[in-house]
């Protein structure tokens, strides 16, 4: 009892981590919220930033993160990814629990009774009245089988099945042993998906807790009884362990995995405590309360459901694979599966800042140490390697983020040699893989001509990434270095067409040749979308031309002031698309160019409108169905978006600044990992009473709709008082900072 009582008194003083453990927040995560309607999130059991991802493959096994919501199962492999668009990647190791002959040609069948709750998977497998029971940890996972009366049970590993889709995966090679009657290894080897990367190599280790009375491998389409081993010959090979059961008999199996070795995924079983389901289940869970706790809310039942789910879908990705590196020997971290930062350097990293900062100082060493020996920061990575470059090179924006908000521990002088290398040196090659493409126009001509793709968000994104150079550049002390890249980052005016209108307002970003001409108005237009090969990916002139986060107070002036601007932005949010899904008005919430526009606002001194917008967003386009989120969740993108807004501030990525929007909880305690709380309140706060109407920050009155991340790193409160109708609070105050104003 003592000893209790003392514990107890440590956590009082030494913050919440404790304490916070013991609060059961599993409840309100539902992982089925957003796994239809282009949500995309990976349903399956797993832990945070866990390297294995177990879960049903589905269908076609074109589904990006395995599970489909029709077609038949496969079986259930342990290397997924989360929320992507149309990419696929892995889907390796697969393991399904069958009665009678293996049909190789066609295994699959058809499932009922399909549960999906945190850490746990079940369904019944129809064609062979057997059950499934799945859970995992983060190196690991477990099975557990339920036969019927069976002369004929089977357990079948296969190590040729992979997710397929138009960025096709192929089968290099796979090679399987059967060590003992409970005992096998083997790994698959496949190049391809999303990044279209080069080899990776996934080893398991997989043990049962029963003997099988028989065992076989196979390789390609034909059985090999009692044979133990199939060497790599670039074709599929597999195994099965056949047993005798009686009705109701459960058959469990633990599986290491590992991108190392067979010896390193079975040592990667030792964190496998138990051969007991809800023991194994339950130390995952406690996993993830830990990160769930660290927010503490008071308000509806629904909105917590959909908030808390929000986190677990924020904490999927990057993979933490320290010490699963097999392309170089490293002491520091090593995360993978940073799928991309094009989409999570906006909400996700700045939440882990936010939350976990040393877990996100470990990214960011990671990512500097992949520069060292790959050559380049990703911003993209997958299966041990870079790719694609979707806009900017971001990872630039994630070193100057950690740099504001005061992470220690980072090499911030390598950091910016490996940021200077992206500005200054053209990639070569594939410019989709890594680096900046189209580098030798911007940097000559001062924007990205129509002569390379992607030309228009290259330009654009560039721009920030280079304001993010010169600042961390000055906090360095290098102040030449700064002022260059300063003035690069104004690049964004160069395509910046005073002559194009568009539904009463005037400037737009527009295609220009190298010769300095402008693309004629009948061959683009304000509204024309794009992909890889085009001027604009994944965005519109109408919304990309919003994209200066880093001086908005000049996009204040290019679009005629203060007053036209909040009209261009009124049109926006309001001007209807017919395909009003994935829009509001022209705001494209289902997509991350226009994260940040609803806060925009702000800069000209209109927060209400600000809350108007991300209020009626938050009600209207995110909700707990299986259609919940609007839009590929993007390894936790659309969910950090909302965890943020739902809080009452949004990140500008790169700069110590959060902007205030409308918070939608009554209170939240935030249990910072240094020990300290940051106590929000929201007096007044409903589905009417959405506009602020004073706030005081650490007990100082704030008039101005935007503070510091210094004003909060070390705990403290946020007190908003709410109101129905639109008040002065925020109108008059100091505007957040623009580079054009400090």
């Amino acid at each position: 009892m003592k000893n209790r009582i003392i514990i107890f008194v440590i956590t009082l003083f030494t913050g919440v981590s404790y304490a916070c453990s013991q609060v059961d927040l599993s409840k309100y995560v539902d992982p089925y919220i957003g796994v239809d309607g282009g949500g995309n999130v990976f349903p399956g059991p797993c832990v945070p930033f866990g390297m294995v991802k177990l879960g049903p493959d589905c269908g076609n096994k074109d589904w990006n993160a395995g599970w489909d919501p029709t077609g038949n199962i496969h079986g259930f492999s342990h290397v997924h990814v989360s929320g992507t668009g149309g990419g696929c990647k892995y889907g390796n190791i697969l393991m399904l629990p069958i009665t009678g002959a293996i049909q190789l040609n066609d295994y699959s069948s058809p499932r009922s009774e399909e549960a999906i709750a945190l850490s746990s998977y079940s369904v019944k497998l129809d064609r062979y009245n057997t059950q499934a029971r799945l859970t995992a940890l983060s190196k690991s996972g477990f099975h557990e089988y339920t036969f019927p009366e069976s002369n004929d049970s089977k357990i079948i590993i296969d190590l040729g099945s992979f997710l397929q889709s138009h960025e096709k995966q192929m089968l290099v090679g796979s090679e399987v042993r059967i060590l003992s009657d409970t005992e096998v290894e083997g790994y698959s080897r496949i190049r391809g998906g999303w990044n279209e990367g080069g080899p990776y190599t996934v080893y398991f280790y997989a043990r049962f807790d029963t003997p099988a009375k028989e065992t076989g491998t196979w390789k390609s389409n034909r059985l090999y009884p009692g044979k133990l081993s199939q060497t790599d010959t670039n074709e599929k090979t597999g195994a099965y362990f056949t047993y005798q059961t009686v009705k109701g008999q459960k058959v469990c199996a633990q599986v290491g995995i590992s991108f190392m070795g067979t010896n390193k995924a079975k040592a990667n079983l030792e964190e496998m405590k138990s051969w007991n389901f809800e023991e194994v289940r339950n130390t995952a869970v406690n996993q993830w309360n830990e990160i769930l706790s660290k927010v503490q809310l008071t308000g509806s039942e629904e909105n917590k459901k959909i908030f808390y789910t929000a986190m677990y879908h924020s904490f999927l990705q990057p993979v933490n694979r320290t010490g699963e590196n097999p392309k170089w020997a490293s002491d520091e971290p090593y995360y993978d599966d940073y799928f991309a930062i094009w989409d999570t350097f906006r909400a996700t990293h700045p939440l882990f800042t936010l939350l976990v900062p040393s877990i996100q100082t470990d990214m960011i060493r990671s990512l500097i140490d992949i520069y060292k020996h790959d050559g380049y920061m990703p911003d993209a990575r997958s299966g041990n390697d870079n790719g694609r470059v979707q806009g900017g090179s971001d990872c630039d924006i994630l070193i100057a983020d950690a740099m504001v908000k005061g992470l220690k521990g980072i090499d911030y002088e390598t950091a910016l040699q490996s940021m200077i290398k992206n500005a200054e040196i053209a990639p070569g090659g594939d410019e989709r893989k890594e680096g900046r493409g189209g580098i030798d126009d911007y940097n000559t001509l001062g924007y990205v001509s129509t002569r390379h793709e992607r030309a228009g968000s290259r330009t654009f994104e560039y721009a920030n990434c280079d304001f993010a150079i010169a600042t961390v550049a000055k906090r360095l002390g290098k102040q030449e270095i700064a002022e260059k890249y300063y003035q690069r980052s104004n690049n964004w005016q160069n395509i910046w067409n005073d002559g194009i209108e568009s539904l009463g307002h005037k400037g737009f970003l527009w295609p220009k040749n190298a010769d300095g001409s402008w693309c004629p108005e009948d061959k683009f237009s304000v509204f024309t979308s794009g992909t890889w090969p085009d001027f604009l990916y994944e965005t519109f002139s109408w919304e990309m031309s919003f994209y200066v986060p880093h001086d908005v107070n000049k996009l204040i002036e290019k679009c005629g002031g203060k007053k036209q601007f909040i009209n261009r932005l009124d049109t926006y949010f309001t001007h209807e698309r017919w395909d009003q899904r994935w829009f509001m008005g022209l705001f494209q919430i289902s997509n991350e160019p226009g994260f940040l526009v609803p806060t925009f606002y702000n800069y000209a001194g209109r927060p209400d409108k600000t809350a108007e917008v991300v209020r009626k967003t938050l009600r209207t386009r995110y909700n707990t169905t299986r259609e919940g989120i609007p839009g590929n969740d993007d390894s936790g993108s659309m969910s950090s978006w909302y965890i943020f807004h739902a809080l009452g501030f949004y990140p500008n990525a790169g700069q110590d600044v959060y902007l205030i929007s409308s918070p939608l909880f009554q209170a939240a305690t935030l249990s910072l990992e240094n020990g300290k709380e940051l106590k929000i309140t929201a007096k007044n706060a409903s589905d009417k009473n959405i506009y602020v109407q004073s706030v005081r920050l650490n007990g100082k009155e704030l008039d101005k709709c935007w503070f510091r991340h210094t004003d909060i790193a070390n705990g403290g409160s946020l007190e908003f008082i709410m109101g129905s109708k639109p008040s002065k609070w925020g109108k008059s105050g100091e505007l957040p900072p623009s580079l054009s104003t400090n």
